[in-house]
């Protein structure tokens, strides 16, 4: 279903609170937030008669907002899309330390402050479970990082290892060999989202105790499939990216040196190469749109400008301290409002594993009940039989594929020799029955003396 109209970027901004130190130091709040208004009013601590800048936002939160109304006003609707086929891109941007991994992740031991990568997982199953009987669905899950423009894959044992990132045929970019995991449940989802984060790098810097040193992208595909009311088989293929990104930092301000200062220095440049492509996007004398200049970019190439629905969170601070990194943020965030996508519904694609699976199942389970001798499975001669649909194709991954694809065609060669074993048998039996059970007339012979 091709999009004839295009949708621009949704932008909304939030505020964290001020902080244990900032508030010691006697730091003062520079910020004001208009919540009704989407609106952001920003003073100059170095010269109180500059008039004070304004920005405004599809919506703006203050440092009392929730991570529930959070969810439900920004990221809801986007995997609602999802669910629906489209593609979705929720990230958030920001300084290091205002609060973008809090958005993201939450704390995810306290149901009240888990933030929106775990919620969608709730969202996601609540859909299905909802969903019509003879609807299936095919859930998949990856989890990469992008450290020093260096790609690696978080749900892997041999995490270091990098991976490469290439071009697609029909544009846009993919990871290979990057591990996708068939999921079957939320809880499923967090244990990818914790065992990720154990092996995402992260360091202490003067502002971040816990600073993200790298940009993570949690991913899930969705592939659903009913029967249309041609009667046919559809599937919709929804793909979820979930974005944190690293905080830009001034070195000046964090101290760090060594790794941490080398980390730093990649941080910013990815964070200017998308700053770059999205001035790009929203110059109409543009010619040349730079997604190549950075691995984050390309990444996030359909995202910005291409066939998804996205929704960006800028994360700022309040404090004077902090007023020249909050006027970037908010100048940054502003740009981005004028981003067109042009988001469609992903129908039938050639790809979909979904009817990979389900064509695969039907062959062997054909297979299974040839080698049977032609006998339904689950019921006997003459009973209607009834299809049992499982919402969740449960496939956990390639290797138990591989098993289910070795063991029906095990029970299937067991069939055939069972059958032929049974042939044989009642042959033998038959050969027996004729040999040992004579005529009348023989039995008549055989009472007969022999001549001498």
């Amino acid at each position: 279903m091709a999009s004839k109209t295009t949708e621009k970027v949704k932008v909304v901004v939030r505020c964290r609170p001020m902080s244990p130190g900032e508030i010691q130091d006697g730091r003062q709040v520079v910020v004001q937030v208009n919540t009704q208004r989407g609106e952001i009013i920003v003073k100059n601590p170095k010269d109180p008669n500059e008039e004070p800048r304004t920005f405004t936002f599809d919506l703006a939160y203050d440092w009392n907002s929730q991570q529930e109304t959070v969810y439900q006003e920004t990221a809801y609707p986007i995997v609602e899309s999802v669910l629906e086929g489209y593609n979705g891109t929720i990230f958030a941007y920001g300084q290091t330390g205002t609060g973008k991994t809090f958005t993201m992740e939450g704390k995810l031991d306290h149901p009240q402050y888990r933030g929106i990568i775990p919620r969608t997982f709730e969202h996601i199953f609540k859909f299905i479970e909802a969903a019509g009987k003879s609807k299936q669905f095919l859930v998949r899950a990856s989890f990469l990082e992008l450290y020093n423009e260096e790609i690696r894959d978080l749900l892997q044992k041999n995490f270091e290892n990098k991976l490469d990132l290439r071009e697609k045929p029909e544009g846009g970019f993919a990871v290979k060999d990057l591990s996708a995991y068939m999921i079957e449940s939320p809880e499923e989802l967090l244990d990818k989202l914790i065992l990720g984060q154990k092996s995402r790098k992260v360091g202490e810097t003067k502002m971040n105790k816990g600073s993200s040193r790298s940009h993570s992208i949690f991913m899930i595909t969705v592939e659903a499939s009913e029967i249309g009311v041609d009667g046919k088989q559809h599937i919709t293929v929804g793909k979820l990216n979930l974005v944190d990104l690293a905080g830009s930092e001034r070195q000046s301000k964090t101290e760090a040196t060594g790794d941490r200062q080398k980390e730093g220095i990649y941080i910013n440049q990815s964070l200017t190469a998308l700053g770059n492509v999205i001035s790009s996007l929203v110059d109409p004398k543009s010619t040349h749109i730079p997604y190549r200049d950075s691995k984050l970019t390309r990444l996030l190439m359909d995202s910005l400008g291409g066939n998804t629905k996205t929704v960006m969170i800028a994360n700022f601070g309040p404090a004077d301290y902090n007023f020249d990194e909050t006027l970037s943020t908010l100048r940054y965030a502003n740009r981005a409002k004028n981003i067109k996508n042009k988001p469609k519904i992903n129908e039938d694609p050639k790809d979909a594993m979904l009817r990979q699976f389900q064509e695969e199942i039907a062959r062997l389970k054909a297979q299974l009940a040839a080698a049977g001798g032609g006998q339904a499975i689950g019921g006997g001669e003459g009973e209607e039989q009834e299809m049992v649909v499982e919402k969740i194709v449960k496939v956990a991954d390639e290797e138990k594929i591989s098993k289910m694809e070795q063991d029906l065609e095990k029970e299937k060669a067991e069939l055939v020799k069972w059958a032929e074993e049974e042939r044989r048998k009642i042959e033998q039996a038959k050969n027996c029955l004729l040999y040992t059970s004579p005529s009348p007339r023989d039995r008549q012979k055989s009472r007969m003396p022999s001549s001498a």
